[in-house]
């Protein structure tokens, strides 16, 4: 199969999946991007982030039709993780530019989001907490924003398990957390350019017709999920998220070590 047109398909897939929970698919690209089309650390990142800019306005068009984005949430969200994605890029290109560490950090923060995302889910425990603090979801962002720049996933994949669990309804999640990781993909790819023209690093420019392949398969795929949301069995979901998360955890670890 093509490599774009294996692209397209991949990003269709993953953000049909998952942005009916408020998360762009691109923490699931990554193996496919880096395994299969070929993309190199630490390319993939930006490319990843290019991913979440094209493909997750067709979820935020659907959310709109249900309510204003520009919502508390949102701009709350906003306050933590556009400053935290431009430092974790600096981080990324400074200080963690290996494949191996790459992927080890990825198995650290995915396989316990996974596990307990899925715990979560079979418990059923945290839906009648009260909602977190404004200063617990701007720290957590700043936090997630800054992850979100070193691994190229905008965030929302870390911010909307976190949030639902803590009791914040999951309708009010998937918008507010699509529309902050979209802004803060927006700064972190912007951040890669102009890192990339100043140091003279093309290896840290997003690998952009793969990118753009990936996200118009993500464009098409987050608008149908986000138009199936209702439809769709969130406990279900929840477990697929999780699970995907620990087995791409556990290919990650394999390949670091």
């Amino acid at each position: 199969m093509n490599v774009l047109v294996a692209g397209f398909v991949a990003g269709l897939v993953v953000a049909a999946l998952t942005a009916p929970v408020g998360v762009s698919g691109a923490v699931f690209l990554l193996p496919v991007q880096i395994s299969v089309l070929g993309v190199p650390s630490p390319a993939v990142t930006p490319t990843n982030l290019l991913f979440n800019v094209v493909s997750i306005p067709g979820a935020l068009r659907r959310y709109s039709r249900r309510g204003p984005l520009r919502s508390p949430l949102t701009r709350i969200l906003l306050a933590g993780t556009l400053p935290g994605v431009v430092v974790g890029a600096i981080i990324r290109v400074f200080l963690v530019p290996s494949a191996g560490v790459f992927k080890l950090i990825a198995a650290a923060l995915l396989m316990p989001l996974g596990v307990w995302l899925c715990l979560r889910t079979a418990t059923r425990t945290g839906d009648d907490r009260p909602r977190p603090s404004t200063r617990f979801i701007t720290a957590t962002a700043l936090a997630v924003g800054v992850v979100g720049g070193i691994y190229g996933i905008g965030g929302g994949s870390l911010l909307s398990p976190i949030l639902v669990g803590r009791g914040v309804p999951l309708a009010d999640v998937a918008p507010a957390a699509l529309t902050s990781t979209l802004l803060t993909s927006i700064a972190g790819a912007a951040t890669y350019l102009g890192l990339a023209v100043a140091t003279g690093g093309t290896d840290i420019a997003p690998a952009w017709a793969i990118g753009l392949s990936c996200g118009i398969g993500g464009l098409v795929g987050g608008y149908l999920g986000a138009h199936l949301q209702p439809r769709l069995p969130e406990r279900g979901l929840r477990f697929t998220l999780g699970g995907v998360a620990i087995a791409t955890a556990g290919i990650y670890a394999a390949q670091a070590l």
